[in-house]
């Protein structure tokens, strides 16, 4: 393994297979110092942002090394011109600068015309993506009047003429391209040979990124959805990674599809987002939420801004340990742990500095044994929304790449119930841990045929009690059954008034009344057994059981919390305590523990990088402090 690292040699693998589209098997050989260079296609040491070409939106320029861009989409009716132009202004005023409008048919596109018009009269000089789904004829149309088109390649033909057309109409216009793929919607050839796969997806990117190279057309951005965060981001690192060994620099949008609302759909969005930013992949970003379209931007521009500056490099010793584009856990741990849950003795690392991603990866991976290890970070923000975004931004990556195996969030001004829900919404958006039901519900937008967020509200208010379940609440289907493919249960809508619902993948009842769909959806539930009755306190969850943290616990850590039970964790006060007393103890170099009290304290430079200390009856020790493990340069 010294000689052969298995995560050198993986994406050679892949990449082979991306540019030939055969499935070749491993070589055996070492890989080569290139092959190395693109595996690690972001710096592990440091942040530093991957290299992109310009490309211009309207009055709106991305890529090139500039300010992430942020960005939403409207959820009204294409065909009413008045009130999507309404809605792009109050997207545009909130901050979010550029603006994308579905354009379904013909009718719609021709529509974004006036609609181009509206908004340059109420002074409004967003630029104007249209989103096209199915019919490149629409695409066509669009692209006479927006400033950027986004195409779907699972549901787009390249062999007949109308991409090159489309490039040719963008081209003539000024206007951008998005190739825009998203992961419940590949097309069938490509889903027979490859899946519904990050790898699926990536072949599906590329080959339209040739054509537009091949073509001469450099105006283009790339995307890769899931509304499953693993999956979102092994497809983006992978797509950076072929685009790199092919020589291509286009600019790339991110975003999490179908994240829900309120503070879980911010943290599932900030975990997908933010692990892509700290990677320094990233130039546009829109977080999809079921609310009001104007309510994303502040917290995509939190995400922006909280990666716009990451400080600090530190030294990976083995960086053959990671495994960025395929899952491997690193302990033997299986379902991961909120601080009041840690056992005595139960190791941690706090990050100090500006790049806590990078600090804490780079601590761990250099670990020589593989004790189960906690991270820890400390936010003085008193907002619980602002501290959810940040630290899922911060520390969710660990947990995506099975690095990490508790989460402590030190936040003064927040009460214990708000941290220890946003740990718990960090391991379940990071498909580490699952504590409450997950709504898979997209935004909604000029496609949706009923009111998605009141709808959402109220399937919530019956179904937020149960547990290890996914519903999928999907405002038509267009997206929604491929999007939802994971989910337990989906409500879909299939035409005005009429719901189509959904047992895994399969259809159990189609175009029934929307009044009768709520009570049959959870009649659905109750006949496959899922279903429990509310308990006093729904909202409470059970810490894990002990078995549960070792070997044996269940894959992936999807264990129901109603089955978890407290195993000789520390006292929630004891730990307030301890936390105000800052028992915080630094890593050797050595990987050991040493036993000293370090106060919690904002470090001076010469003392901040990642330490580790001992939760319970180890933190009382007393020892010489150890050098720490991260230097910050």
């Amino acid at each position: 393994r010294r000689e052969r690292p298995l995560g050198a040699q993986r994406p050679a693998r892949i990449l082979r297979r991306l540019r030939t589209g055969k499935r070749r098997h491993e070589t055996g050989t070492a890989p080569s110092r290139k092959t190395q260079r693109i595996y690690l296609f972001m710096d592990l040491t440091q942040y530093r942002r991957r290299a992109t070409t310009e490309v211009r939106i309207g009055g709106v320029v991305i890529g090139g090394g500039r300010p992430v861009a942020v960005q939403s989409m409207t959820n009204t009716d294409t065909n009413d011109t008045e009130a999507s132009a309404a809605q792009v202004v109050r997207i545009a005023r909130a901050g979010g600068r550029i603006v994308r409008l579905t354009a379904q048919g013909p009718r719609e596109a021709e529509n974004l015309r006036h609609i181009a018009r509206r908004v340059r009269e109420l002074g409004c000089d967003a630029a104007l993506v249209a989103d096209i789904h199915f019919l490149p004829e629409a695409a066509a149309v669009a692209a006479q009047y927006a400033d950027k088109v986004r195409i779907n390649p699972g549901n787009y033909r390249n062999d007949r003429g109308q991409f090159a057309a489309l490039v040719e109409l963008c081209r003539a216009r000024g206007a951008a391209i998005r190739i825009g793929v998203n992961h419940g919607s590949l097309s069938k050839r490509v889903f027979d040979r490859w899946g519904d796969t990050p790898q699926g997806m990536v072949v599906s990117a590329m080959e339209y990124l040739r054509e537009c190279r091949r073509l001469g057309f450099d105006q283009v951005v790339v995307s890769m959805k899931s509304s499953n965060t693993r999956v979102m981001v092994a497809a983006y690192r992978l797509l950076a990674e072929t685009m790199e060994a092919e020589g291509m620099h286009y600019p790339i949008h991110l975003g999490v599809t179908e994240a829900g609302n309120g503070l879980e759909g911010r943290v599932k969005s900030a975990v997908g987002i933010g692990a892509l930013l700290a990677d320094g992949i990233g130039d546009t970003i829109r977080v999809s939420l079921t609310e009001a379209p104007e309510n994303e931007i502040p917290v995509a521009q939190l995400l922006a801004d909280h990666f716009r500056s990451r400080e600090g490099r530190f030294e990976v010793r083995r960086p053959e340990r990671y495994s960025p584009t395929e899952y491997r856990r690193r302990s033997t741990v299986q379902t991961p742990l909120v601080h009041r849950e840690f056992p005595a003795g139960f190791r941690e690392l706090e990050a100090l500095s500006a790049n806590p991603t990078a600090e804490l990866r780079a601590a761990i991976l250099d670990l020589d044994d593989r004790e189960p290890v906690a991270v820890c970070r400390r936010y003085e923000d008193a907002s619980a929304e602002t501290v959810a975004v940040k630290a899922a931004a911060d520390l969710g990556l660990l947990f995506l790449d099975g690095l990490a195996d508790g989460i402590r969030i030190v936040a003064p001004r927040l009460a214990e119930a708000e941290i220890e829900r946003i740990e718990l919404a960090i391991l379940q958006a990071a498909r580490a841990r699952m504590s409450r039901t997950e709504y898979i519900a997209c935004p909604g937008c000029g496609r949706t045929l009923y009111d998605l967020e009141r709808t959402l509200e109220r399937i919530e208010a019956r179904t937020s009690h149960l547990r290890n379940l996914r519903i999928g609440v999907m405002g038509c289907i267009v997206n929604g059954p491929g999007e939802m493919a994971d989910a337990d249960y989906g409500y879909v809508g299939a035409a005005a008034g009429r719901i189509t619902l959904y047992k895994g993948r399969e259809i159990v009842e189609r175009n029934i009344p929307q009044e009768e769909a709520l009570d049959r959806l959870v009649a659905l539930i109750k006949a496959n057994g899922d279903w429990r009755e509310p308990e006093e306190g729904p909202d409470a969850v059970a810490p894990a059981k002990s078995e549960d943290r070792t070997a044996g616990g269940s894959a992936g850590g999807d264990v129901p919390a109603a089955e978890r039970s407290a195993a000789g964790g520390c006292d929630p006060a004891a730990d307030s305590a301890a936390d105000s007393a800052g028992a915080v103890v630094p890593l050797s170099a050595g990987g050991a523990v040493s036993g000293r009290s370090v106060p919690s304290r904002p470090p001076a430079p010469a003392e901040r990088g990642a330490r580790a200390s001992e939760t319970g009856a180890g933190r009382s020790a007393e020892a010489p402090a150890k050098e720490t493990t991260g230097t910050e340069g």
